[in-house]
């Protein structure tokens, strides 16, 4: 009976679609952008306030990812840019941004920057 109950629960769980924004997806333990770009998350940034701390030479060298989708499903999310007003793609209320030196796909020289820009890992 208890392996019924739990093949029946897991086949319902691997048969569940995963919910990625069009703009994401994981790679590699990692979240890439659709060239396979390494997106990353900025301590400074709050969860949920709906804004970010980076802006002016700050975007220069971590630019916001901007999000393709008006509603992206959860855990993904959008906050307007104040200096802009582009959309910008979050992950559980973060939001996420490129790193400049990051140079091909898979590169994430940007992990563990100063100790305050992390590569989402999902």
């Amino acid at each position: 009976m208890r392996f019924t109950i739990f093949a029946t629960t897991l086949a319902a769980v691997l048969s569940a679609p995963l919910a990625f924004a069009a703009d994401v997806m994981p790679a590699n333990g990692m979240l890439v952008n659709a060239s396979g770009m390494t997106v990353y998350v900025f301590d400074k940034d709050v969860a949920g306030s709906g804004k970010s701390a980076c802006s002016g030479g700050c975007l220069t060298l971590w630019p916001a990812v901007i999000a393709t989708e008006e509603m992206p499903a959860a855990p993904y999310g959008t906050i307007q840019r104040e200096d802009n007003g582009a959309k910008q793609l979050t992950y559980k209320g973060k939001p996420l941004y490129l790193y400049k030196e990051d140079k091909k796909p898979g590169d994430a020289a940007g992990d563990n920057f100063k100790n305050v820009w992390h590569a989402v890992k999902p």
